[in-house]
Order: C-alpha cells, then sequence, then structure tokens
C-alpha cells in the first residue's frame, strides 16, 4: 500500500478479495493463457499443424508469468496482448510459433471478459440469495409485530415489521430472477476474427466452414461454455456488459431501499443497525449512534446506478465493426460495478445476520402506534356506531371535528392524542370503554399481514432457498 499514489476506495475499503481477485491483473492473464491452450488444442485436433507437446508446455506455463518482462515488451510494443504472446512464448520456445495462431486481441480480451463476468456474477449470487435467506428469517420471527405504515412519509394505517421486510425481499427476488437469465444467456465471442468474418480462420483451414465452426464449439466447451455469440464484430456486442451492469444496478437500487427505510426507522428509535461496543458515532457527540452500515450502503448505490450509464454511452457510440474508445471506460466502469455491487452486499449481510443484526425496539414501535391509532380506528367506531342506529354523515362530521382537535393539541399543545377520550364522551358513539379497549388493539388493524409474510416466504422465497441450496434455517449458503 502506498501513501503517495491514488489507491481505489473499494480495494482499500469496500469490496471483498474474492471480488478483487476476480478482476485482477493475475487472473485476467491467466484466463488470456487459458484461451490460448484451448485454441491450439481445438487447432490441434483439427489437423493444423499444432503438436500435443506444444499444446502441453503451454499448460504447464498457464501461471508461470513473468510480469516484468510483459511490462518490457508493453513498452517497447505499445500493445497489451503482443506483449503477453511474447512473454508467454519466452516461457514456452517449443510452442512459440503457434501462439495466437489466427487469432485477434479479442480473442483473448473479450472472451476474457465474458468468463470474468459468469464468475463474478456467481459471486454475487451466492451473497445476494443469502441476504435473501436471512431477511425472510426476520420477516417470519416479526410477522405480527405492528408497526406504523406510511404513504408520502405520514402515518396511514398499520402494517408489520415483518410485512415490511418481506417488500425489501422481493425486490431482491425479482434481482436473482435478473441476475440468473443474464448470467445463463452469457456467450463467449468465440474465435471471430478481426472483423468477425472468421477470414483468417478459414484461410488456416483451407475453406473448410465446418472446422471454423467446430474450432468455436471445441473452445466454447473447454471453457465451461455452452455456445458463442452467432454473429459479432471484432467484439462481443457491448449491450452486454450493460445488459449485466443493469443487473448491478438493479441490486443497488433494492439495497438502497431497505437501506433509506432502515435510516428513517433508526431516525424514529424502532429500529437500529448493528452498533458495537467500542463503536463511535461522531467524534463531537458522544451519544450518537448513526446509521453507517447503511447510509455507506446508500453511498455505494447510488454510484452503481450511476455507473451503468458507461456502458450504455459505449455500447451506443461503437463505430461499424469495433473502436477503441470502448477500452479505458469498460475496464473501470464494468469492474467498479461489480465491485461496488459486491461491497452493497457484504454491508447487507452484516445488518441483516440474525447473530449480530438489527436491534427492533418494540416497545418505541408500539408507543408510536398507539400515538396514532386513535385516528385509525375512527372508521371502524363509526362503522359500529352505525350497526347501533346511529347516522353515518353526522357521525362522520363529528370524528372529523374531534380528529382535528385532538390533532391540535398534539401539535400544538404538545400533550397525547385525547381522540378516544372525546368520543367516549359523546353519546351519539354508543361505546362503552370496555368496547373501545377491546377495538384499540393494533393487532386488529394490521389485516392479512402475518398471513401474507408466511404465503410468500413459502410460495416465493422458499423455492429459491431449496433451489440455492440454503439450509432450513436460513443460516448458511451450502453452495
Amino acid at each position: 500500500m502506498s501513501n503517495q499514489s491514488y489507491e481505489s476506495p473499494f480495494c482499500t475499503r469496500y469490496a471483498s478479495k474474492e471480488m478483487q481477485y476476480l478482476f485482477s491483473a493475475d487472473k485476467k492473464f491467466t484466463t488470456w493463457r487459458r484461451l490460448w491452450v484451448a485454441l491450439a488444442r481445438a487447432e490441434m485436433e483439427l489437423g493444423l499443424p499444432v503438436t500435443e507437446e506444444q499444446v502441453a508446455e503451454l499448460e504447464a506455463n498457464v501461471d508461470n508469468i513473468d510480469y516484468e518482462a510483459a511490462a518490457a515488451y508493453e513498452k517497447e510494443r505499445r500493445h497489451d496482448v503482443m506483449a503477453h504472446v511474447l512473454t508467454y512464448g519466452d516461457a514456452c520456445p517449443k510452442a512459440k510459433g503457434i501462439i495466437h495462431l489466427g487469432a485477434t486481441s479479442c480473442y483473448v480480451g473479450d472472451n476474457t471478459d465474458i468468463i470474468i463476468m459468469r464468475e463474478a456474477l456467481g459471486v454475487i449470487k451466492r451473497k445476494l440469495v443469502k441476504v435473501i435467506a436471512q431477511l425472510a428469517a426476520f420477516a417470519d420471527k416479526y410477522k405480527a409485530l405492528p408497526c406504523l405504515a406510511y404513504t408520502h412519509l405520514q402515518p396511514a394505517q398499520l402494517t408489520t415489521i415483518g410485512k415490511r421486510a418481506t417488500l425489501w425481499c422481493n425486490e431482491l427476488l425479482m434481482d436473482l430472477e435478473d441476475l440468473d437469465f443474464r448470467m445463463g444467456s452469457l456467450k463467449l465471442l468465440g474465435s471471430k476474427g478481426t472483423t468477425g468474418t472468421q477470414a483468417s480462420f478459414l484461410e488456416l483451414f483451407e475453406g473448410d466452414h465446418e472446422k471454423v465452426r467446430e474450432l468455436e464449439r471445441r473452445i466454447a466447451r473447454e471453457m465451461g461454455f455452452e455456445g458463442v455469440v452467432p454473429v459479432s464484430g471484432q467484439t462481443y456486442s457491448r449491450k452486454v456488459d450493460f445488459q449485466v451492469c443493469s443487473v448491478l444496478a438493479g441490486i443497488a437500487q433494492s439495497a438502497s431501499k431497505f437501506s433509506n427505510d432502515i435510516r428513517l426507522m433508526q431516525s424514529f428509535k424502532e429500529m437500529e443497525e448493528p452498533f458495537e461496543k467500542n463503536q463511535i458515532g461522531s467524534s463531537a457527540m458522544a451519544y450518537k449512534r448513526n446509521p453507517m452500515r447503511d447510509e455507506r450502503i446508500t453511498s455505494l448505490s447510488r454510484y452503481v446506478i450511476c455507473d451503468v450509464l458507461n456502458p450504455a454511452f459505449t455500447a451506443g457510440t461503437q463505430w461499424f465493426e469495433r473502436t477503441l474508445d470502448d477500452s479505458a471506460n469498460k475496464r473501470i466502469a464494468v469492474a467498479e460495478a461489480f465491485l461496488g455491487t459486491d461491497a452493497i452486499l457484504n454491508i447487507l449481510l452484516n445488518v441483516t445476520d440474525p447473530a449480530h443484526g438489527f436491534v427492533v425496539y418494540e416497545k418505541i414501535i408500539r408507543r408510536r402506534v398507539m400515538a396514532e391509532l386513535p385516528f385509525m380506528a375512527t372508521e371502524n367506531i363509526m362503522m359500529d356506531a352505525v350497526k347501533k342506529g346511529g347516522n353515518r354523515q353526522e357521525l362522520h362530521e363529528r370524528i372529523r371535528q374531534y380528529s382535528v382537535e385532538a390533532g391540535r393539541r398534539v401539535k400544538e399543545e404538545g400533550l397525547d392524542n385525547d381522540l378516544c377520550e372525546r368520543i367516549l364522551a359523546d353519546p351519539m358513539f354508543m361505546i362503552t370503554p370496555e368496547e373501545m379497549d377491546a377495538l384499540m388493539k393494533p393487532e386488529n388493524f394490521i389485516g392479512r399481514c402475518p398471513e401474507q409474510v408466511e404465503e410468500f416466504l413459502r410460495d416465493c422465497v422458499q423455492p429459491v432457498l431449496d433451489a440455492n441450496g440454503v439450509s432450513d434455517d436460513t443460516a448458511e449458503i451450502l453452495v
């Protein structure tokens, strides 16, 4: 670590070592070499003058990369792929003459990008599924705990803490569905040549079109893919980068909504994210417990959401069979979208961990519910009075007047909500204190929340957890 040059916070603060390795030089260049091995092997098997000895030598030296030599070659030749061709050749003198035979730079560059993106999506998926599992456990635990629900950030009716958690969980399930689709549809570029015509390979195979097609199929199989893109210029369509980054931006959107909700609830003192024993909330205000984890989720999510514009513009400004204005932008934007999403999920895993995650303050939640419940109960009170012979319109007007006065008392005088007392004192409503007590229970106003949570977990979440090898207690990913 240098203290005199810029280093990405994704590497020093946020992203996991696992994700950082996927976008490392070592992962990139060893994958280039694996692709060169696959190309040489397929060419040998299809009759080109490549020997088993040469292929074996290439395989034996996949990890034997002299980075200093590669840097020297690139400084001299001003071409990164040729620098590594020459470096590989130095390590493989018998195979030196057949490395990269018939290929162009994008054979290693673009195919490697697809391979790395698919592996990175696998890391994202594993973490995303575990977050869903942990949120599902939280939703089940609090499925019947009443809390205020909001529209326009104003108290509306009641919901439950668990039902609110299903809203977060459902959006992540939507993201997982998108991720599975994109991950399953990724295809290698294959061996398309300089402008996508495969002219060089057709020349090598002396006009045998079937061998050119079979070459791609064999390379794809060796690299673990079912197929290659049907047509291309020199590169795979840059829309693929946009589509993949859009999945990541979708996860960031869901995470941001979640983190903002938690930040608001922590402001209400209803819930808190984890706060360690010796953690300092503020350098000035020692009493503060700031939601720094969720604020970081919000911040990183904003970056990932905005970052998706980079591959969008890149895809839209490619000229004909390719231009190189994609390269510098692509290597930053795509990598950072993955690193940012990885960081977001790492924090989500922490704050939703059932062992040391959220703290729920049930008494504060109930106190805030009871302060608003009289207003929410008025429709039920009115309906009961009508059943006893009251006039609906007259009752409605009386409730309106009492509600205005009770609200003024709360807001202007800082006193308790006395709406129920006003209604009890009015014989028009024909309600006894016992009836009022029976009615004024928050559990009477949560509708089907517990049942909705149970149905959602059973019908929507559990099949996903089962399909991804999550244990019954939702505590551990087994894959």
